[in-house]
């Protein structure tokens, strides 16, 4: 076969596989806008109707498929956030922010998991603090104009949000109800009697379910045999302890690059 005849075959292998990245780009956008990041990698290829293979030759993992996916419209939300600190009415702005940031996610499971700090998005990390920081400056201008509570900070505002985005996923609840009372409660009281928001006490960020209990017991996190050691629930693919989910339990994997493996690991065995 000459060069000119392999570079004529080659063009038509190229194609194929753009358009197997459009079908598959184009599943996974309404597979995980409507089932979020749980959505099975095998799911997705079955909608694009391609194999599981083809998927893993474009994306390394569902996560790079994920971010892929959610970090157009990502940008576009820290976009739309960060362009209403101009606004001259910094109230309006910041609670306008909120709703809005409740009802785009609301929408679109993806989104939603895309703002969760559950979820370890390393590309999408950056676009996600633009989103956190623009945020953060409507909540200041907000507050120095006093129509938010000044004991507000940018963690409670992550925290209340998530609160937000679960309440309005409940069915039979009109749309709107819980984020409109949480943004009541970020008003500060007519009469200045509202009490100041408790302190804030930080767990370490390791800490297991067992040594939680342990610390209840007085045990702090001592293994069985007093070594010191968490003798809790631990990552069957690299060992780390698990940490509590937002249910209460331990996770199955300790994130999302040992759950894929696992994941890689049961499909190459069937």
């Amino acid at each position: 076969m000459s060069d000119d005849d392999g570079r004529v075959g080659a063009a038509p292998a190229r194609a194929d596989a753009r358009r197997n990245r459009g079908r598959v780009l184009g599943a996974a956008q309404r597979a995980f806008a409507e089932l979020g990041l749980a959505v099975p990698l095998d799911e997705i290829a079955r909608r694009a109707g391609v194999g599981a293979g083809t998927v893993y030759r474009h994306f390394p993992s569902k996560e790079a498929l994920f971010e892929a996916v959610v970090l157009e419209r990502l940008k576009r939300l820290a976009e739309e956030v960060l362009a209403l600190a101009a606004s001259p009415r910094p109230a309006e702005a910041f609670f306008h922010a909120v709703r809005l940031t409740v009802e785009r996610a609301a929408l679109n499971k993806a989104l939603c998991d895309a703002l969760s700090a559950g979820v370890d998005l390393r590309l999408a990390a950056p676009v996600r603090e633009e989103y956190a920081a623009a945020l953060g400056v409507l909540l200041d201008r907000a507050q120095r104009a006093g129509a938010v509570r000044p004991d507000v900070d940018a963690a409670d505002m992550q925290a209340l949000l998530a609160g937000c985005l679960a309440m309005e996923g409940r069915p039979g609840r009109a749309p709107g109800r819980a984020t409109a009372i949480v943004l009541d409660g970020l008003r500060p009281s007519p009469a200045g009697g509202r009490p100041p928001l408790p302190a804030v006490t930080k767990l370490p960020p390791d800490l297991s379910r067992n040594s939680v209990a342990g610390v209840a017991g007085g045990n702090g996190t001592d293994g069985a045999d007093g070594s010191g050691e968490e003798d809790g629930p631990r990552c069957p693919e690299c060992g780390r302890p698990l940490r509590l989910s937002r249910t209460g339990r331990p996770a199955r994997f300790c994130g999302p690059a040992c759950r894929q493996k696992a994941h890689r690991r049961r499909a190459a065995a069937r």
